[in-house]
């Protein structure tokens, strides 16, 4: 059987699979539609999260983060794993004692103020529009490549999945099916680094091998890596950081953007008591660290995989010549993410750090005149089992965890979209007597709009997904986790500060950003050159959500004082939520 159709099989058992729960579970009711009908088990709640939030960029992108950047990139698993924690301890049990559906339910409530709900429903969507770009790209790039289509019938392809699924299924359908998604991405993504561990290290155990010893050299494996890319003028792949506060805001914006992403939010409102919101956050941390226990190994053996593929007698010999180089390189040409250019007339393939300038004379002692190969760092995980020569199999199944991922946030995503407008904007602001019926029928046609939109925005990306992506996180830390926040342990609070906290704080966020990256990531309107020179205290445009959340609660905490309290029932309302026993089911109220 030829590798396509292996990877058609895989990829059509996942999607029949996904089919027939979200059938079996289909919503019947708003209750059912918004939080799965109040009753999810937290182990279940737990892996639908962990399957909810380990999106095409913790499958797809993250190793080849981390392979690219070696230690620097840490941040990532950092900030998005420490972002549970904050999760399970300061939001998710209060917020289910509040017995809301939505966070703009909980904001609007808590506010006592239609414009806070408002506001909190812009930011919320601009969030999830954002980041549901990243997951159809995702999606795009693997379907492009398992599937032998084109990146755009991939990305309707995938927006047609999840219209049959999430439209009907709502958050019951979505949490059952994003169950057997995580089932099918985390088996997808360790059997491969089990192989290559092996292979490289001895050790079946991906992170032990990390700091194992590699077997063709006898030299620890971080320690031959190290030696492979600075022969190539790279940075050595364990160096450490030199802008230690630009590490640590970048560290602070993942993980408060994480407690304040809604999509992730609302999973907590579906469990039937406040206890196991917490217990669901935590078996959430577990089901993630999985993956992200795994991904460190993954990203530095595919890094040495790859150099070794270019230079098998080492970096100080000659590389492969372009006609003799593997399979799995002429396939992903065709994807457009792998290209080459022969610089000096060689037939070979070079691949070297150009830019470091005191790397220059050896190059050119080599005879290497630039380096040629450009690699997509999205491919490295879809990639690695062709690169380490593992069975046609374990290609077919990193093809259908790799969808899965990019399907299961996108899913998400589209729910906290749909469910936004369709409570929090039409029942709750614009005509508050629409019947059940009505609302359902509301949910369902703005959540078909959403995957509309979104699909558009996969295929005409304002920007690159890492920049999206950026944004989003930025706009969850500055705008909601601020006033969730104090929503829960602040009285004194009101509406107006509220109001003016996430609307200075999300502004301030994407003015920053759009400095460097350009205004509304249109090429060439950038007011500044995205360098740390040019960065304000050497802060990334991408750390600055942390910057944004503390203006966010200045600002608030500023306004509040000079104004009224809140009345006395919101204050008493407070006291109630922060003592997080004795919660029933969600409420719509």
């Amino acid at each position: 059987m030829s590798q396509f159709w292996i990877n058609m099989l895989f990829v059509g058992a996942s999607f029949a699979l996904y089919f027939g729960i979200a059938y079996w579970a289909r919503a019947g009711s708003t209750k059912e539609f918004y939080v799965a009908g109040g009753g999810v088990h937290p182990v279940t709640n737990g892996m639908a999260t962990a399957a909810d939030w380990m999106s095409a960029a913790s499958f797809i992108s993250m190793a080849g983060i981390i392979a690219s950047g070696g230690y620097a990139t840490s941040t990532y698993l950092m900030g998005w794993t420490g972002g549970y924690v904050l999760l399970a301890m300061l939001l998710a049990p209060y917020l289910r004692k509040f017995g809301k559906f939505t966070v703009p339910d909980f904001i609007g409530d808590r506010f006592y103020s239609r414009g806070a709900r408002l506001v909190a429903v812009v930011c919320l969507i601009l969030i999830c529009v954002t980041y549901v770009i990243g997951q159809m790209s995702g999606a795009g790039v693997a379907f492009s490549r398992f599937l032998e289509v084109s990146n755009s019938a991939g990305i309707w392809i995938a927006a047609g999945v999840v219209f049959c699924y999430a439209v009907f299924g709502g958050m019951k359908g979505i949490t059952y099916t994003q169950v057997a998604q995580y089932v099918v991405l985390i088996i997808a993504y360790t059997i491969p680094a089990v192989f290559i561990a092996m292979q490289l290290t001895g050790n079946p155990i991906p992170a032990f091998g990390l700091f194992g010893t590699h077997v063709e050299s006898g030299m620890p494996l971080l320690e031959k890596l190290d030696a492979v890319v600075n022969d190539l003028g790279f940075q050595d792949y364990t160096a450490d950081v030199d802008n230690k506060l630009n590490m640590v805001l970048f560290t602070l914006s993942l993980m408060i953007g994480t407690a304040g992403l809604p999509h992730v939010i609302i999973r907590f409102f579906t469990v039937p008591k406040v206890a196991d919101a917490r217990w669901s956050a935590g078996w959430t941390l577990v089901f993630i660290a999985l993956l992200y226990l795994t991904a460190p190994a993954v990203g530095a053996m595919a890094r040495l995989n790859l150099l070794d593929t270019i230079y098998p007698e080492g970096p100080q010999a000659e590389a492969i010549r372009f006609d003799e180089r593997p399979d799995w390189m002429k396939t992903w040409e065709e994807t457009g993410l792998i290209s080459w250019a022969d610089k000096n007339g060689d037939s070979r393939i070079q691949l070297y750090n150009d830019a470091n300038a005191d790397f220059a004379p050896t190059a050119a002692e080599r005879g290497w005149n630039g380096s040629e190969l450009t690699v997509n760092n999205d491919i490295i995980v879809l990639a690695n089992p062709e690169i380490a020569n593992l069975p046609a199999w374990v290609i077919g199944l990193i093809a259908a965890g790799g969808i899965a991922a990019a399907l299961s946030t996108a899913a998400g995503l589209l729910l906290a979209i749909s469910s936004a407008i369709s409570h929090d904007l039409i029942k709750n602001i614009i005509n508050p007597k629409i019947s059940e019926k009505g609302e359902m029928m509301a949910a369902r046609i703005s959540m078909a709009c959403a995957i509309v939109l979104a699909t558009w925005l996969g295929l005409n990306p304002p920007g690159f997904a890492a920049q999206v992506v950026a944004l989003a996180f930025g706009i969850a830390a500055a705008s909601l986790f601020p006033a969730l926040m104090m929503g829960i342990f602040s009285k004194r609070v009101n509406s107006k500060g509220a109001v003016a906290g996430m609307v200075v704080g999300l502004c301030s966020t994407l003015v920053y950003i759009f400095l460097y990256l350009g205004w509304f990531f249109i090429p060439g309107t950038a007011s500044f050159a995205n360098t740390p020179d040019n960065w304000m205290l050497g802060i990334s445009p991408l750390s600055f959500g942390a910057v944004g959340a503390i203006i966010n609660f200045a600002v608030a905490y500023a306004v509040s004082m000079a104004t009224e309290a809140p009345p006395q029932a919101i204050q008493d309302l407070v006291e109630s939520v922060r003592t997080p026993k004795g919660a029933g089911v969600a409420l719509d109220h």
